[in-house]
């Protein structure tokens, strides 16, 4: 009876976790992309993440990544495919004027640099993050998932 109970308990988990409410205008359907490189922050094309509040744009992930350094010891990597409407050609989120947040022209939706979060809908799903990993050093950044 116990086991019985155990097969039911697994089924129902399966089912919520695989339930979702949604009306067909956003997911989090972002291409899984196997990111897996560094950078060295000594390159003139990196050197301005030595500064806080400073970003860059990479090639990686599904449209990009924007690398953006919160503080001391944290790069934040952030996948530029706009999670509102990502089947849309242009999702795609660019960094702002002021370095803070991007926003994705097309649907108008921003996100705070700080972690990604939605600053501005219409999205409701922060933007896609990967691990970073930054040396003893601070000269070696590595971008994976």
């Amino acid at each position: 009876m116990a086991c019985k109970i155990c097969q039911m308990t697994v089924i129902l988990l399966v089912i919520l976790t695989n339930s979702t409410c949604s009306d067909g205008t956003e997911n989090n359907n972002i291409p899984l992309v196997a990111v897996d490189f560094v950078v060295q922050l000594n390159d003139p094309d990196f050197i301005k993440l030595k500064t806080i509040g400073e970003w860059v744009y990479v090639t990686g992930g599904s449209r990009g990544i924007i690398l953006y350094r919160l503080d001391a010891n944290t790069i934040k990597a952030y996948d530029r495919h706009c999670t509102f409407q990502p089947s849309n050609s242009c999702a795609l989120v660019s960094v702002d004027p002021a370095g803070t947040s991007a926003t994705d022209d097309c649907c108008g939706s921003t996100f705070l640099l700080l972690n990604g979060s939605v600053a501005r809908p219409p999205a409701s799903i922060p933007l896609k993050q990967y691990n970073t990993s930054l040396d003893a050093s601070q000269t070696t950044l590595r971008i994976f998932n």
